[in-house]
């Protein structure tokens, strides 16, 4: 075995020692740890994947939109950039416009049909980053107590035994420690991932807020340029 494992390895050994010489109590606040973790990386590991879909979703779909000539075109490839926030609140604003007949009488009616759109978006993907936050402010106090447990359970265990040395307590004063890192080992990746993710939820916000505008020019373009056609029209009648 190389030397540089063997350290590693060791201290692997010395830590699965201290778990399995743990009391019930310390199994039991390590359990727990190891359930949030799990959970979390779960949740850390989808939400990455999927946010990263819808990055990448939203710039081909944005590409796929400003090329177009017509909203009725855009609505035809629209279910391919599904994974987009950005093509809910393209439908929600088309759909309403459908109601109208396909001529704008109403712009502020597309306008609160996709700002409803935005919202369901951001409250679908911001679901289980709680989860995240409560991973993050809850974890390192479990492990705590744990560990405030274990070192009473070590100076009980002490004073019964009546050896007051650093020898004596030393290995239940490091068993009980061992909780205190579980809570950190499972708090920490949690609320980096969910400061992270609130940052990629505002930028998707305001993403989907300037899309928005973005659409509703479009609709008045194409509400004047039909004014224009009307108005030409009646004058060529004439």
């Amino acid at each position: 075995m190389p030397h540089s494992i063997l350290p590693a390895f060791y201290i692997g050994e010395e830590i699965v020692n201290l778990v399995t010489q743990s009391g019930l109590v310390a199994k039991v606040v390590l359990l727990l740890l190891l359930g949030f973790s799990i959970l979390s990386w779960s949740i850390i590991l989808s939400k990455w994947t999927a946010f990263k879909r819808a990055r990448t979703q939203s710039g081909r779909f944005l590409r796929a939109y400003r090329k177009a000539n017509r909203l009725q075109d855009v609505a035809t490839v629209a279910e391919q950039f599904k994974p987009s926030p950005l093509v809910a609140v393209f439908d929600g604003g088309y759909e309403e416009l459908r109601r109208q007949g396909g001529t704008v009488r109403n712009v502020t009616s597309i306008q609160r049909a996709m700002q409803i759109a935005s919202s369901e978006e951001l409250t679908r993907n911001e679901s289980r980053l709680t989860w995240l936050a409560t991973t993050g402010s809850v974890a390192p106090f479990v492990g705590l107590f744990g560990t405030v447990w274990g070192i009473i359970d070590a100076f009980h265990g002490l004073g019964t035994a009546g050896a007051a040395t650093l020898r004596a307590v030393a290995p239940g004063v490091s068993e009980a420690l061992i909780t205190t890192a579980a809570g950190l080992f499972a708090a920490i990746p949690a609320v980096i991932a969910y400061n992270q993710f609130t940052q990629t939820m505002r930028e998707f916000g305001a993403r989907m807020d300037d899309f928005s505008l973005e659409f509703l020019n479009t609709v008045e373009r194409d509400k004047d340029r039909d004014s224009q056609r009307s108005a030409e029209t009646v004058r060529e009648l004439r």
